[in-house]
Formats: C-alpha cells, sequence, structure tokens
C-alpha cells in the first residue's frame, strides 16, 4: 500500500505520454499518408490515366476491403507475438507497397495495389489502440487516443505541402509527379518500419523506462479500472459480440469512417470542381488549400478529447461531434465556390476526427485481453467497409449525376442517425456495482 500512495498519477501518465505518444503519433502520421495520399494524386493520375472518378472511387475504397479481410486476424497476432515484432513488420511490408503504388499504369494494377496496401496495414490502428490501453485506464484514454489520433487530422496538413511539392517533380528522371510521390512517401514508412523493431516495447513490464513502484501502481490502476467499468467480467473473444452497446458502435464507426475517407480521398476533387481557371487545374495549389481543414480538426480533437476526459463523458460527446458533422457535410453539398466548400468540409472534418477520444474511450473501456483485441478489431474491420463504400458510392453518383450533392446528402443523414444511436449506448457496468 506504501507503494501505491507514493505515485503521483499525474506525474507519472505525464512520463507516459512523453514518452509513447510523439513516437506513436510520427507512426500513424507516416501511415495516414501513406492511405491517402492517392487523393493529392487523383486529379494528375486520373488525367494522366484516363480514369473516370468510377475507376477512382473504386480504386482508392479497395484499399479497405482488404484491410476488413485481415484486420482482425493481424490483431489478434499482434496479442500472440507483441506489439514490437507485429507493428514492424506492418509498417516495413506496407512501405514497400505504397512506393510500389508508382507503377500503376491500369485500372486492373490500380486496384490490385491498392487492396495489397489495405492487407499491409491490416492490424495497425487497432494494434496502436490496443496498445494505449495497455498504458492508460479509461479515465485517462481520451486524452491520450485524442493526442494520438490528431495524427490522421496532421497528415493533411503535413501531407498537403509535401505532396504539394512532389507533384512539381513531374518529369525528372521520366517520372510523373504522382509517381515520385508515391516512391518519395513510402520509403520513410519503411525505415520507421525497422526503427520499432528496436524502440517499441510491448507493454510497462517491459520498459527500462518505469521503476518497479510505477509497474505495480499502474497495473493496480488498470485492474481497477477494469473492474468498474465491467471490462473484467469481458475478456473471452466471443464476449464481444454478446455486446449490443459494441455493435451500435461499430454502426457509429462505419458511418465516421465513411465521412473521413469521403473528405480524404475526394475531397481535392471536390474543391476543384468549384474552383475556376488554372486553380482547377493545379493540383498543386489545391493540396495546399485542402490543409485547411485539416489543421482546425486536429486543433478540436485535443480539445474534445479533454472535454471527454475532464467531464468523464462520451456519449453526449460522440453524438454532438456527429450533428457537426451532418451539417457540415449538408453545407458542403450547395456550396457553390471553394470558400464555401472549405468551410463546410473544416466543420465535417472537425466533427469527423474530434470523435475519435470519446469513441475509443468509451470502447476500450468494455472489455480486456482477447476481447479488446477482438472488439477493437471488429470495429475497425466494418469500419473498413464503411471506408470503401464512402469512396466508391461518390464516385459512381458523381459520374451518374455529375454532382457531389447527392453523395453529400447521403452522408449527413447517415450521420444524423449516428448521432442519435450514440447517445443510445448504454455502458455495462461491474456485475457487483448494478443496483
Amino acid at each position: 500500500m506504501v507503494q501505491a500512495t507514493a505515485i503521483d498519477g499525474r506525474v507519472l501518465y505525464a512520463k507516459i505520454t512523453r514518452r509513447l505518444i510523439p513516437y506513436l503519433f510520427l507512426l500513424y502520421i507516416v501511415a495516414y499518408v501513406d492511405r491517402v495520399n492517392v487523393g493529392f494524386a487523383a486529379m494528375d493520375m486520373k488525367r494522366q490515366l484516363h480514369f473516370s472518378d468510377t475507376v477512382y472511387g473504386t480504386g482508392a475504397g479497395i484499399f479497405f476491403l482488404g484491410y476488413a479481410l485481415f484486420d482482425m486476424p493481424s490483431n489478434l497476432m499482434l496479442r500472440k507475438v507483441g506489439t514490437r515484432l507485429w507493428i514492424g513488420r506492418i509498417m516495413i511490408t506496407w512501405g514497400i507497397v505504397a512506393a510500389c503504388m508508382m507503377f500503376i499504369h491500369s485500372p486492373r494494377s490500380f486496384y490490385i495495389l491498392r487492396f495489397l496496401l489495405g492487407v499491409a496495414e491490416a492490424g495497425f490502428v487497432p494494434g496502436m489502440l490496443l496498445y494505449l490501453t495497455f498504458w492508460f485506464p479509461s479515465h485517462e484514454r481520451a486524452r491520450a487516443v485524442a493526442k494520438f489520433m490528431t495524427a490522421t487530422s496532421l497528415a493533411g496538413v503535413i501531407g498537403g505541402p509535401i505532396s504539394s511539392a512532389l507533384l512539381r517533380l513531374d518529369g525528372v528522371a521520366g517520372l510523373s509527379g504522382w509517381q515520385w510521390l508515391f516512391l518519395a512517401e513510402g520509403i520513410p514508412t519503411v525505415l520507421l518500419g525497422v526503427s520499432v523493431l528496436f524502440v517499441l516495447r510491448d507493454g510497462p513490464e517491459k520498459a527500462e523506462w518505469l521503476d518497479s513502484q510505477e509497474k505495480l501502481w499502474l497495473a493496480g490502476e488498470l485492474e481497477r479500472d477494469r473492474t468498474l467499468y465491467g471490462a473484467g467480467e469481458h475478456g473471452n473473444l466471443m464476449d464481444v459480440f454478446k455486446m449490443p452497446a459494441v455493435w451500435m458502435l461499430a454502426g457509429v464507426y462505419v458511418v465516421i469512417q465513411i465521412g473521413v475517407y469521403v473528405v480524404n480521398l475526394w475531397m481535392p476533387l471536390i474543391l476543384s470542381s468549384l474552383a475556376d481557371g488554372r486553380m482547377g487545374r493545379d493540383a498543386s495549389l489545391i493540396a495546399r488549400y485542402a490543409t485547411v481543414p485539416y489543421v482546425l480538426a486536429a486543433i478540436f480533437t485535443v480539445i474534445v478529447g479533454w472535454s471527454s476526459d475532464r467531464w468523464n463523458e462520451r456519449r453526449g460527446h460522440l453524438a454532438g461531434c456527429m450533428v457537426l458533422v451532418a451539417v457540415g457535410f449538408a453545407w458542403a453539398a450547395v456550396a457553390h465556390d471553394v470558400a464555401v466548400a472549405l468551410c463546410a468540409l473544416s466543420l465535417a472534418a472537425i466533427g469527423l476526427w474530434s470523435t475519435m477520444g470519446p469513441f475509443w474511450a468509451l470502447m476500450t473501456r468494455m472489455v480486456k485481453g482477447a476481447a479488446a483485441a477482438g472488439g477493437v478489431a471488429m470495429i475497425t474491420t466494418l469500419g473498413g467497409l464503411g471506408g470503401f463504400t464512402g469512396p466508391y458510392l461518390t464516385g459512381r453518383l458523381r459520374d451518374a449525376t455529375h454532382s457531389f450533392a447527392g453523395g453529400l446528402y447521403g452522408i449527413s443523414g447517415l450521420a444524423l442517425c449516428a448521432a442519435v444511436l450514440s447517445l443510445s449506448v448504454r455502458q455495462q457496468r461491474a456485475s457487483h456495482e448494478k443496483r
């Protein structure tokens, strides 16, 4: 007991955050850039390879089919072999595939490489989210997840200017600008994958930068948290499939992913469709404009994560974010110039990315062990199907109607449904605490 009371929790969590979050943040930025850089390459690639919107939407979305098929097996394998080895393997293989995207020459090669990229990256996000549960109890988790997840918005901030610069290398060494983009953004992933093997630790018990008292205190806090919120009663893999709350959250996450990847993969094309003259044809200029929503999303992701932890409230924060998403996409559907579309898509992006902290804090406090690995993987797997559906249907509707409005209105309606579903989630407490 003396050992437990000798530890200042705030100091320890700050120490863990400093050691883990910046590095995990860097890994996720690189991962996300490789996943969505096809959105920045789209204008030039479509023009040079004569791809229709349907072909582009299918190829952009098919990544998520490969991801969905292998996400759960990959996350379960992570629990067996350890975070360090498995995340390192994931990053090295997807970096190689990402660089090979430069060899796309036909719709078929586009589909194959995007599918393989999804297979290679499967397990990374749920693996990282599961990894955070090894270090942070649920009352600290929304902030940790939010800081980690801001990488997905800052990837747009960083990826936009980098992609813009790489696209201007068009013709250098006989390569198109979009080919340089895929090559130059794939190589760092491989290098970081190698670094994971030397930097990452599988859990607190193997962290040499924690002393024995800190490890003991943290283990006690994590166990108390699992008991308080019922996770201790849900540790088997099959438990997660019997929990209505998990399925409801999966439905919300599908909608989130539909919205996220419509923003990521179609925003440059939406903006260029509203631009006039040279601006509408300049992919590098559109890429710079497209960074604005990501900057705002990064700021609000941290604010909402802090607020969710401050009040220990998840469902209301999640629902409020989804209402912002609905308003943003409906506004974008009626936009007639780039400035208005940027404001609307910024509002949608703020809502979408700000869900990450409260959503994953709510999900991961319900389960532990194999159920946590399986539950997180199940949700990200279903989310992958949303990631395919959004870009694919957007392309189909764009070709059929010559407008983005129909797809944007559809996502707005889904976001309102997700807001209602978020409020309907009921969190289970431990059986000894039930009244």
